[in-house]
């Protein structure tokens, strides 16, 4: 591949759309934002509120603190925060630059504000709209498909905003259809670093702090904490240990920022701390490293993007299964190793449900990353699974095909199923 050919490009500019920094859990954060718009086009404090989601939106929002809230969970805490103390220009850093004074204000509004909350029963399953009432006015904002993706803006009915394009603008100028894993490793064979604007390195720092804030305090239910008192510091155990630790810790409201992949917060941590503690045990450059995450990276969203952002399909096998590829790319450089780490892994645990964000999200984060710690184990060991094994077909790129089928086709009842649950166990 050539620098600077379409493909190139294409390349960078998906990681760059992707790789994001985040702060807090990225559908509240999401649901904050799109507050913080509508209280920012209204021009007043809302006397009332009414908040539509989609069911994806509820199953992520419902068991997951919102950080710089003073533990405060759910919906209604999400869009009180952005009302009262959100960034309208901020995106998912809405929270970020939150007091401690603020808190009160927060409290105060959602247990003194009508907040209505219904259930969108059409739409995008990542769907979400907040209008806001003060005196005879309304505003109005839709955020949809993506977590940033502002579809309209209404103010007393009238339309300000109308975003007519099936996709957010900057995924728009990029083509996800041409991700390929043999072209993922030629790409991160000769990438110049350099082109990605810092936004590698920018994972690094930030995932790997929150991480070691996760260990550090405990947070969650400190499943980093329990796998090394359990297993010991075998790279293989402190990689699954500090990926985990870092979700604990965002589930947990933690206000540490992270760089999210395929919208997420935990993908991007499961998706990047195995590869960064790897290069670490193995003395690998910076320069390694970087070629490594771009891998997982890329493998993690290509993988994603045939399942869709949000479903009942857990986005820690696919992140995991990149985790494995980035490790596999790291240590051995063989593209033949890469496809099989990720098909070796997707066969072993590609039955996990996503049943919301909550701390349990860091144990299945533990599991998704052994299993492709495995995978790659097998390979290296002359051992595989083969076309015609369950969901696995001849192909890598066969096999990613499956499981987009499986997770954004096959498993819609289950997500409606899984919904029902939760919203019957209040």
């Amino acid at each position: 591949m050539l620098r600077h050919d379409p493909i190139y490009d294409c390349y960078c500019a998906i990681l760059r759309s992707e790789l994001q920094m985040a702060t807090g859990c990225t559908e509240p954060i999401a649901l904050a934002y799109c507050a913080a718009k509508a209280r920012a086009e209204l021009h007043a404090m809302p006397e009332r509120v009414l908040v539509r989601v989609s069911g994806n939106i509820i199953k992520n929002v419902k068991s997951v603190t919102v950080p710089n809230t003073g533990g405060l969970k759910g919906i209604k805490a999400a869009v009180a925060a952005g009302i009262v103390a959100g960034n309208e220009n901020g995106a998912l850093q809405v929270l970020a630059c939150v007091s401690g004074a603020q808190y009160a204000g927060i409290k105060r509004f959602m247990e003194n504000t009508p907040i209505q909350v219904e259930s969108m029963e059409d739409g995008d399953l990542l769907d979400m709209e907040v209008t806001v009432y003060a005196q005879s006015h309304r505003a109005a904002v839709h955020i949809c498909k993506s977590h940033t993706h502002i579809q309209e803006i209404l103010f007393d009915g009238n339309s300000r905003f109308c975003d007519n394009l099936t996709l957010p603008r900057q995924e728009s100028q990029t083509d996800y259809n041409q991700l390929d894993i043999r072209l993922i490793c030629e790409f991160a064979e000769c990438l110049d670093i350099a082109d990605l604007d810092g936004v590698i390195e920018r994972q690094i720092d930030c995932n790997t702090a929150i991480a070691n804030e996760g260990l550090r305090a405990g947070w969650g239910a400190d499943i980093g904490g329990a796998l090394l008192e359990a297993y010991g510091h075998d790279v293989r155990i402190r990689a699954r240990a500090l990926a985990a630790a870092g979700s604990d810790a965002r589930m947990s409201g933690c206000e540490m920022p992270v760089v999210i992949n395929s919208g997420s917060g935990n993908q991007g941590l499961t998706v990047s701390l195995p590869v960064i503690e790897y290069a670490r045990e193995y003395g690998k450059s910076d320069d390694e490293l970087c070629r490594a995450l771009v891998v997982a990276n890329l493998c993690a969203i290509h993988q994603k993007a045939a399942i869709g952002k949000l479903s009942a399909f857990c986005g820690a096998v696919t992140a995991g299964s990149a985790a494995g590829a980035g490790i596999a790319y790291l240590l051995t450089k063989d593209y033949s190793v890469v496809e099989h780490t990720i098909v070796n892994s997707l066969a072993i645990v590609s039955g996990m449900i996503c049943d919301g964000a909550k701390p349990s999200c860091a144990a299945k984060i533990a599991s998704a990353i052994d299993a492709a710690i495995l995978g790659f184990e097998m390979y290296q060991r002359g051992h595989e699974f083969y076309g015609g094994d369950g969901i696995l077909s001849k192909g890598i790129e066969n096999t990613i095909s499956n499981v987009g089928k499986l997770g954004r086709e096959g498993m819609k009842e289950t997500d409606r199923k899984i919904l029902e649950i939760m919203t019957s166990n209040q």
